[in-house]
């Protein structure tokens, strides 16, 4: 946990969040800002920058991640009519908060190309 990061104060329960799933290695909450009627950040709880700062053994924690976004989509009502699972990765890709997370969003028509 770094202490200067919102997502781990989120992750350990120092700020309150809507929790929509958690457990040992995982957290879920619904975003503040949402942006489709279905919006969850799914963040590890051990703190990694971004995707491309991974180190060997974060791989599993990703999958992880991956699985929990599918199981969210399930429990949200929308993995059938569609949900799409977005990272950011940097300044230019649209990352504001530096700890890795998954953006679950549905519950709408997506549009393309995204951005």
């Amino acid at each position: 946990m770094r202490s200067d990061c919102i997502f781990c104060k989120i992750g350990t329960g120092q700020i309150p969040s809507r929790v929509v799933y958690q457990d040992e290695d995982v957290f879920a909450f619904e975003d503040g800002n949402p942006q489709a009627p279905v919006h969850v950040l799914v963040i590890p709880k051990r703190h990694i920058d971004a995707l491309s700062d991974m180190r060997d053994g974060d791989h599993a924690v990703v999958a992880h991640l991956l699985e929990v976004g599918v199981l969210i989509a399930k429990k949200k009502g929308i993995a059938e009519s569609g949900y799409r699972i977005v990272v950011n990765n940097g300044q230019d890709a649209g990352q504001t908060v530096f700890h890795l997370h998954f953006h679950v969003l549905g519950g709408r028509r997506m549009n393309w190309p995204p951005g």
